[in-house]
């Protein structure tokens, strides 16, 4: 039905007839011609309408925005006075000779001139997908994913499809559970990833696997959460962790440079301690130069409790951060950041602004528990100057980190103080466990190899532990994460046990695996990255439902087809199922 696309036609078409399809994107009448701007996916170019030709003309009138159109015409030059430097097509125009209405279109429930919300544009996806941005959005996607196969595939690795339909592992989040015709009373689970099947899949002698698969996690949604989502799934037998990272790294350093032309450089690594120490977070965004500093020895003796109780706590921690300038911010701008430290558990923020730095000249409600000394060595570990503002978090470790790691990050943009730039990191040598409901839970998964301790020593001693773990990170966004696998039965079995999971519950969860593990398991360690978290970033998107097709909204719903919807009773009869509708208050 065509010969070019909308977005192709240039000046190598000159004098040429093409035949075009598309949508009307705008219409303009100017009384003697009539002016489209027809659109298809790769984009817009400006059609003309001529009186002399009455029966198009007349056809042309009646055109509309996105109506749906088949249309031939020559392709001329414009005019240098006319050309269009804004639009890729913008050297050329087409003088219409035939034009044909394929469908019309109702008038549109969103609007192209003013901003629409999520909701509508979530229910009616298939127009909003039709804007450029969108468009342009998932075609960068396609080239991504190309680009990705490419590269694993010339690099030896085998695309592997595994099961959707699996059992229930505990993984950190909630599965989605799907119920068994054939088995009454027992359910499927959906996949949170291909963990166990990709590790079995090296113990069958597929040395490198990957897979770009969708995987599936009950859990509380925001920004860059989807209850599915799209994993560049990798796994490799026979390589340490610095292979895999570095066979990674290459992948992403050319796809930046394919797709973006964006030379990443060697990517630095950073060990979790000095992550979480320096930055609050362990995937710090490097672009923005500001950055904790604890000062919790300098504050034990000092009267006011609020330093010195979490300052003398084994647990408890006291960090600043120096904000250049930050000396102008007002009381009331103060009291912001101060709420805003609370939503993540803090209690206050204490500040201190610097107004002679060589003669400890201060601004401060806490500087009268502050003897000149104190003061000096602050504002000497700081290197504050005059000018400056010190902003101060103290509470247990968790809280300070959490509550300065994100101040940290909303200094950064209020301030102006984010570098444009890319800033990739290696974060490495993670704890293995962390606290949880009075007992550990594994950092990343419950399969991350220990670094440098037997079983007896893991489990003798596994809040020291550190895993052979890595996650990869770019602008503060985690890209990935990854690590070495427990290839030994007795060492899966302690880990086990360090985690609460029972050899009971561990035969009935894992037992599969468990055997696996006796017949010869190489060593093999992978990595998984978030595809939408990368389209996100190398598109400039701010969320991942911009950059899927069909996402659901923060709720886990879709507005496009009403999901999750009632079932029917007949088919919920089949299964053994019955539901349960909680009552309205007015019913009660």
């Amino acid at each position: 039905m065509r010969t070019v696309y909308c977005g192709q036609v240039n000046l190598e078409h000159v004098e040429q007839s093409v035949t075009l399809c598309g949508w009307v994107n705008k219409r303009r009448d100017l009384g003697g011609l009539i002016f489209v701007d027809l659109r298809d996916r790769e984009g817009i170019v400006q059609v003309v309408f001529d009186p002399d030709n009455k029966d198009v003309f007349e056809v042309a009138n009646s055109l509309r925005n996105e109506y749906c159109v088949q249309l031939t015409g020559q392709v001329r030059a414009r005019p240098e006075s006319q050309i269009n430097k804004q639009m890729a097509t913008g050297e050329v125009e087409l003088i219409a000779t035939e034009l044909t209405i394929l469908n019309a279109s109702a008038p549109l429930a969103l609007d192209s001139n003013q901003e629409n919300s999520e909701e509508q544009r979530l229910k009616y996806r298939y127009l909003d997908l039709r804007r450029p941005v969108m468009s342009d959005r998932i075609k960068f996607r396609s080239k991504v994913t190309s680009a990705v196969r490419r590269f694993l595939d010339d690099n030896g690795f085998l695309d592997i499809e595994t099961p959707i339909l699996t059992a229930a592992t505990p993984e950190g989040a909630r599965d989605y559970l799907v119920p068994s015709r054939t088995h009454k009373g027992k359910f499927f689970a959906l996949p949170q990833s291909p963990q166990l099947f990709k590790q079995l899949l090296m113990m069958s002698g597929f040395d490198r696997y990957y897979q770009i698969v969708k995987c599936f996690r009950d859990e509380d949604l925001r920004a860059d959460r989807q209850p599915e989502f799209t994993q560049i799934d990798i796994e490799t037998s026979f390589m340490t962790s610095a292979e895999v990272m570095a066979k990674t790294e290459e992948m992403i350093r050319d796809l930046f440079k394919q797709l973006l032309d964006v030379d990443l450089g060697q990517f630095p690594s950073m060990p979790y301690s000095e992550a979480m120490r320096r930055f609050g977070s362990d995937k710090p965004d490097l672009r923005n130069p500001l950055e904790l500093v604890d000062v919790a020895d300098l504050l034990k003796e000092v009267e006011f409790k609020v330093f010195s109780g979490p300052a003398n706590d084994p647990e408890g921690r006291v960090a600043v951060i120096r904000v250049p300038g930050g000396a102008s911010l007002s009381r009331k701008q103060i009291d912001e950041y101060g709420k805003y430290v609370g939503i993540y558990g803090a209690k206050g923020l204490a500040w201190m602004k610097i107004n002679g730095a060589a003669a400890g000249d201060v601004q401060s409600p806490i500087a009268k528990f502050l003897n000149e000394d104190i003061i000096a060595q602050l504002i000497a570990r700081t290197e504050a100057a005059d000018g400056d503002i010190l902003l101060f978090g103290a509470d247990n470790e968790t809280v300070v980190a959490e509550a300065m790691g994100a101040l940290r990050l909303k200094l950064g943009e209020d301030f102006e103080l984010v570098e444009d730039c890319w800033k990739p990191l290696w974060v490495v040598d993670f704890p293995m466990f962390e606290k949880h409901d009075g007992g550990l839970a594994a950092i990343h998964h419950p399969f991350t190899a220990p670094v440098g301790v037997t079983p007896e020593q893991l489990e003798a001693d596994p809040a020291n532990a550190l895993s052979d773990a890595y996650d990869m990170v770019l602008n503060g966004v985690e890209l990935g994460g990854g690590s070495v696998r427990i290839h030994d039965q007795a060492m899966q079995a302690a880990a086990f046990r360090v985690l609460g999971i029972s050899d009971e519950e561990a035969r009935e969860k894992f037992g599969f695996l468990l055997d696996a593990l006796q017949f010869g398991a190489p060593p093999h360690a992978g990595l998984a990255f978030g595809l939408d978290r990368l389209i996100m970033l190398m598109t400039g998107a701010t969320s991942i439902r911009d950059v899927m097709a069909f996402p659901k909204t923060t709720t886990a719903a879709c507005p496009l087809t009403d999901a999750p919807s009632v079932a029917n009773p007949a088919a919920l009869a089949e299964l053994g199922i019955t539901t349960q509708v909680e009552a309205k208050e007015d019913d009660a």
